[in-house]
């Protein structure tokens, strides 16, 4: 699959996949960005792209972003269908700090993947479903 992207600055790291760990993308803060102990703000990614008709990109905080940075995802996911495509549609990450911190160009602060929109659905009403209940939402237990 070919994705026409457009890259904000020179300055930033190209988008490419680690190699054998995982499908999914980085993506890097296109500029510093400082925020204080429960400060708003949205860190701009550098980049906009024209995704395939029925593909849209979930965007969604690295493992390691609390740890480094201090910063939770405001929408906890972010979600991009491919009508977001225009010349400045620059994508963003929308954080909140719980620390003050400093995010500098080009840090890793999240990570994304292409997905297939969901099909359409018709929802068949019944009064039973017909299997056995597992327990209860959480109740697959702690090992």
């Amino acid at each position: 699959m070919h994705i026409k992207i457009k890259y904000f600055s020179d300055e930033l790291e190209r988008l490419t996949y680690i190699d054998g760990k995982s499908d999914w993308i980085d993506l890097r803060a296109a500029k510093e960005v400082s925020l204080k102990k429960g400060e708003y703000g949205l860190i701009p990614l550098g980049i906009a792209m024209e995704l395939p008709k029925g593909y849209e990109a979930h965007i969604v905080p690295r493992s390691s972003t609390f740890k480094n940075f201090g910063i939770i995802q405001t929408n906890h996911m972010g979600i991009i269908d491919e009508t977001y495509c225009g010349d400045n549609d620059q994508w963003f990450f929308p954080a909140y700090a719980l620390r003050d911190t400093v995010i500098h160009m080009n840090d890793r602060i999240c990570q994304f993947r292409i997905m297939e929109h969901q099909p359409v659905i018709e929802f068949d009403e019944t009064s039973s479903l017909g299997h056995e209940d597992r327990g209860g939402y959480g109740s697959t237990g702690k090992n």
